[in-house]
């Protein structure tokens, strides 16, 4: 369970990207300080890519405590994002898109023995847990931007993280086949609805996203119910605005 150097590297990235953060005054946040897109974009990628190691994790560990041993021998236990079934579909696909469009679709993806698990029960909450750890940092980092008298910079930095944490959980939890959402129910279901979700699981995903990519009333809904749950969690969408206008430095 030791984190593999490269998770840490990824980790170092997140608090350089910090550091930058905090450096600029008041003044210089709004005046698109360059020192500002920097760190901005430094820490949001950075920590992107942490929270989906800490989501393949959160997979992991219930799996390995529900009785799937065979996730320690993968390596899923480390964080290391090389041991996912394909990095580039799991790591590379997900980041280019929150880049491009600023979407923050669920990547990450971990082998689960489910003959090996002990239940129906923990089948579903090794689906869970995983939305449950982007939830928690977001939590966690809107928490961090309340209570702590933070720098201009890092407020806007952590709101945007946030954001897209609380966004990623709501995107997983969907109850479509091949997201986490499907995954809590699927145990419960019979073995012929079980059988077609395995047919459509390939490309379900797919036409989701190129309906919220290509429909703008459909991306217009998505957005609105995160943006809403973003405010329940107790984010600052004014602030996660502003991180998302810094993060896209080139489409201003």
């Amino acid at each position: 369970m030791r984190p593999s150097p490269l998770f840490l590297g990824l980790l170092g990235m997140t608090v350089i990207g910090a550091v930058l953060c905090a450096l600029p005054t008041a003044t210089q946040v709004y005046s698109n300080s360059w020192l500002l897109t920097v760190g901005v974009v430094l820490f949001v990628i950075g920590g992107w890519v942490v929270s989906l190691c800490l989501h393949e994790f959160g997979h992991a560990i219930v799996a390995f405590r529900g009785g799937d041993h065979e996730v320690a021998a993968r390596g899923y236990l480390t964080l290391d994002p090389r041991r996912y079934t394909d990095p580039v579909m799991s790591i590379l696909l997900p980041l280019i898109y929150l880049i491009i469009g600023g979407i923050p679709l669920p990547g990450g993806a971990v082998l689960i023995n489910h003959w090996a698990l002990r239940s129906k029960p923990v089948e579903s909450l090794v689906s869970f847990a995983g939305p449950l750890f982007n939830l928690l940092i977001g939590l966690v980092l809107n928490v961090v931007v309340l209570a702590a008298p933070l720098p201009a910079g890092l407020q806007i930095a952590f709101s945007y993280l946030a954001f897209l944490q609380v966004f990623t959980f709501f995107f997983n939890i969907l109850p479509v086949p091949g997201f986490d959402g499907f995954g809590v129910i699927a145990p419960w279901l019979s073995r012929e609805a079980q059988a077609v979700a395995v047919r459509v699981r390939p490309w379900a995903p797919l036409v989701l996203f190129a309906l919220i990519i290509a429909v703008r009333p459909v991306s217009a809904v998505f957005f609105t119910i995160g943006r809403a749950l973003f405010g329940l969690v107790g984010g600052d969408m004014d602030l996660a605005s502003l991180g998302d206008y810094f993060f896209r430095f080139w489409s201003r």
